[in-house]
């Protein structure tokens, strides 16, 4: 069991960063791929990015690539997302979440349903 908490939403002006983290708790935390997910209003809920358990890959979606960094620091249970030159389509809640990666660590996905575990999600808005 994997239990996620995020924080570091807020309002920002476009163009401004944001720094959010997930705190994970238990042990295991570095056998599992981490996540970034958003919904929007009335929206389903995205992938943003993706970094594997060993933190050496990471996947980004389209829409904020060259804009969103996603680390993770297995020492400390944190998985974080920097985001960059903000633009009022950001706004969303976003989610940390984590799917078990047996086999290689370098595994990533953006795929919603692959999914084991997820935080309570963090409002994030983007003012223009």
């Amino acid at each position: 069991q994997v239990q996620l908490v995020e924080s570091g939403g807020g309002l920002v002006q476009a163009g401004g960063s944001l720094r959010l983290s997930c705190a994970a708790s238990g042990r295991t935390f570095s056998s599992y791929a981490m996540g970034w997910f958003h919904q929007a209003p009335g929206k389903p809920r995205d992938f943003v990015a993706a970094i594997s358990r060993s933190g050496g890959t990471t996947y980004y979606a389209d829409s904020v690539k060259g804009r969103f960094t996603i680390s993770r620091d297995n020492a400390k249970n944190t998985v974080h997302l920097q985001m960059n030159s903000l633009k009022p389509e950001d706004t969303a809640v976003y989610y940390c979440a984590a799917v078990r990666s047996l086999g290689s660590s370098e595994y990533v996905t953006e795929i919603l349903g692959a999914y084991d575990y997820w935080g309570q999600g963090t409002q994030v808005t983007v003012s223009s």
